[in-house]
Parts: C-alpha cells; structure tokens; sequence
C-alpha cells in the first residue's frame, strides 16, 4: 500500500510517498507562490505531488496538509491570512481528481499535532498542544487521545487570540508572534531608531535574516525576538489557562530560535500564569519531527481515514 502526503504551506509545498508503517520512499518539495492564482498554485501541488509517486505505484489514499480556517468534511478551504485570494476552494476534491485516489485534508497544525503525539516530542503527554511559528501562526490540540477540532471543526487557531496593546489597537497573536512578525517588527524599529545593526546591510529583513541576527548577538535582533518571545508567552498563559496541557510543543521555522525565544516566554508565563500547579515539567519542547511533521501526519491521518 503506498499514500501520498501532501503539506501545502504558504512558503513551501512538500510531497511525499509513504508505505503503511509511515516509512518515508521519496520526498519533493517547491515553493509556494501563494501570490499567483490558485489555479496556479494547485496545478504546482499536484506536479510536485506526481514526482514523488514510484512509476507504476497505485496511490491508495491522499492526506493533505492545509492551512485554515478550511472544512475538513468536505475538503474545502475557507480561507486563510497566508493564502490571498482563496475562499472556499475545493482543494481535496480537485487533487483527488487529478491523481485518481481518495483525499482527505485537515488543518496543518492539527496534523502535526496528530504526528507529535504519537511519534515526537508529544508521547505519553495529554492533553497535548502544538504551535507552529511560521509564515503565520497554527495550532492544534489532542485531548484525551484525540484531535480536538470544537464543534464546528475549526478549532483551535491560537494565533488568532486577540491583544489589546498600549496603543489600544488590537492585534492578533500571529501578528505578534509569528516568523512574519519577527521580521515586521525588526523593519519597523530599524525605520525608527538610528541604533547600529548587522541587519542594516541585510538585502531583506525577514524573520529568518532576524532569527540568524539574534542567534549572531545583534542587540536589536534580540530584543525583536525577545519581545515576540513576551507574547508567545502570553498566548501560552491562556492555552494553560484554557486546556491546561501537559506539553506544549513548537514548531515552525521561528522556533529554530530556541531558547532566544522560549526564555522569555518561559520567564512571561510564570509572571502570568494563575497558579503554578499549571505549569507542568518541561511544559514547552521543540518538535521532534522536523520539516516532515506535517508530512507524517498528512499520511497517518490518510491511512485511519482509509
């Protein structure tokens, strides 16, 4: 039996082929370009996706890795920050079709959740939380063994908890807190401030070019990453407050920072949390699974739905 995984992101599209123990044969991935039409961008997805199917392979079942708010029932994404232009698009539907196989797309964030809990930094943990740090800002929950998606399925999008800041504008996490963020907030306090940094001579400040920075000592980087780290900590503060789990584990590019970040978070959730009986040992992790841990769970999640 061989599935095909797919992890469809705002910057990078990655395939994969998987047998049924969640053995990784072959890998592809290529940018993104949400900025082009879908039309485009879907038709990229599957050639990237055809590449890594073996010649002569039947593909058994499809998983697909997704960025929400999307409708996993029906396969369809309702629209998100990180992909302009799309509503309500049929993405499992019109892959199923191309490649000939069943397709089943859930949340990003949510499958990574899945992959971690059962085979990463999330074992034995319960309930377990999962962020992603990224072009954007994902999470996903497991709760008693389970995905937990609410009612309507949606749930949870952490990175859309609102804050209030000192200005009164109200913003939400992701735009606080995120990869995208990082490098926001570095081109904002560079336009602002005349204070020497190596990111002066960066062709592009992005969150990376910060991330790099910072992990380089530049004094500017680190407090850029630092004050990220304050809200992140914040965030974390209500998802204790509000599920109370026993990991919280972190992905995504930004979480490449460590403990650049996760001090101060650390450090903000102790300030804030209301009781320390809710901070468990070792409360925050890295994920353990890497670029893939999309992947890994796009193919598990194929296989049970299959």
């Amino acid at each position: 039996m061989g599935v095909l995984a797919i992890d469809f992101g705002g910057t990078r599209t990655r395939t994969a082929w998987y047998n049924a123990d969640l053995e990784q044969q072959a890998r592809d991935e290529t940018p993104s370009l949400v900025n082009q039409p879908a039309e485009s961008v879907i038709r990229r997805i599957i050639e990237t996706a055809r590449r890594v199917v073996p010649s002569g392979a039947v593909i058994e079942a499809i998983g697909i890795s997704a960025p929400g708010p999307l409708d996993s029932r029906t396969g369809i994404i309702r629209h998100a920050k990180t992909l302009p232009g799309w509503r309500n698009v049929p993405l499992a539907s019109i892959i199923s079709e191309a490649l000939g196989a069943p397709a089943w797309m859930e949340n990003d964030a949510n499958l990574a959740a899945l992959a971690e809990y059962h085979l990463g930094a999330g074992r034995g943990c319960d309930p377990a939380v999962y962020l992603t740090l990224s072009t954007g800002m994902g999470g996903g929950a497991v709760v008693g063994g389970r995905l937990f998606t609410g009612w309507s399925g949606l749930a949870i999008e952490p990175g859309h908890m609102r804050f209030t800041l000192a200005d009164g504008s109200v913003r939400r996490l992701e735009e606080l807190a995120s990869g995208t963020a990082i490098g926001q907030r570095a081109r904002e306090r560079l336009a602002q401030a005349s204070a020497s940094s190596s990111l002066r001579d960066v062709p592009e400040i992005t969150g990376q070019a910060v991330g790099q920075a910072a992990l380089n000592g530049d004094p500017l980087a680190l407090e850029v990453v630092r004050e990220a780290g304050f809200w992140l900590g914040l965030g974390m503060v209500n998802l204790l407050h509000l599920l109370s789990p026993q990991v919280i584990i972190v992905g995504g590019s930004a979480s490449l920072l460590g403990d650049l970040l996760f001090d101060p978070a650390r450090t903000t959730i102790e300030a804030h949390v209301l009781d320390p009986a809710f901070i468990p040992p070792a409360l925050i992790r890295p994920a353990a699974l890497g670029d893939d841990v999309c992947l890994v769970g796009a193919a598990a999640f194929a296989l049970q739905t299959l």
